[in-house]
């Protein structure tokens, strides 16, 4: 998609990579730009900040698991700049659990990770038909291409963020509107790096699975991708041969990712020493 004088949405965006992509979105030419987070003062500040360096942003706090807020996003978007080309859903969350994850924890990663971009196509779509076309851009996770051993709630639900995308694409690509999936591996922001600050088996394993990328990194990517409609964006180059890898036998990859979970949690000399 040709990016200059686009208007897009993007929820999540007070911090880390949304906020990252809202502002290379600018830069690479959108016209007019929705920055929308639940944490109000953050989209403030990332608003501002495109505004002072000359960009069109405005910001909105609003809850992406909430529908009435995702409807009202392209509202708001609609009525600022006449119309709506480009929704990023964009935010997410993790709570490092397993299967015995509270039933509060897996709710919240289910509307979050999965049903805010049910709601944002829902909200979207319509006046993208009608236009005759428009992009969705899901930000996932490799971990819904591979896994995330040491978080059943994300690793489920980002699967079903990535199976969400697909049905999307395959519905709505002949009519013009593209779609496509953003799945990172490990990323310097606050949903990570506590996590490998406190040795969480989740976290460090995502760490030791490829190199930590910023959440910069994770923009350029994007923007390429969206440039070249690509379905899969993979910041990290290592996600496509793993997926691949997984793919052709299953069975192996399991007990290679079950080894390297286990590698990556597994306390070093250090830890053994103080216990």
């Amino acid at each position: 998609m040709i990016l200059t004088d686009r208007v897009a949405v993007v929820t999540g965006a007070g911090h880390g990579i949304g906020a990252a992509i809202a502002r290379r979105l600018v830069v690479a030419g959108v016209g007019g730009l929705v920055v929308s987070d639940i944490d109000g003062a953050a989209a403030e500040e990332v608003a501002a900040s495109i505004v002072a360096d000359g960009g069109a942003a405005i910001a909105v706090r609003s809850d992406a698991s909430v529908k009435a807020d995702l409807k009202d996003l392209v509202g708001i978007a609609e009525k600022t700049y006449g119309g709506l080309d480009i929704f990023c859903s964009n935010a997410g969350r993790a709570f490092g659990t397993g299967i015995q994850a509270a039933d509060t924890q897996w709710t919240k990663c289910w509307e979050l990770n999965v049903l805010q971009h049910v709601y944002a196509a829902q909200a979207a779509v319509p006046g993208m038909l009608r236009r005759g076309g428009g992009y969705l851009l899901i930000t996932a996770s490799a971990a819904g291409l591979l896994s995330a051993p040491g978080d059943a709630p994300y690793s489920t639900t980002k699967h079903a963020a990535v199976g969400l995308a697909e049905w999307l694409a395959i519905t709505y690509r002949p009519r013009g509107i593209r779609v496509s999936a953003l799945c990172p591996l490990g990323v310097r922001t606050d949903l990570l790096m506590p996590g490998i600050a406190a040795g969480h088996p989740a976290a460090m394993s995502i760490a030791a699975a490829g190199p930590l990328l910023r959440p910069q990194d994770v923009a350029e990517a994007t923007i390429r991708g969206l440039n070249t409609e690509d379905f899969l964006i993979l910041p990290h180059q290592s996600v496509a041969s793993d997926y691949a890898i997984k793919a052709a036998d299953p069975d192996r990859w399991i007990d290679q990712m079950a080894q390297h979970a286990r590698s990556a949690t597994r306390p070093t000399m250090r830890e053994r020493e103080k216990a």
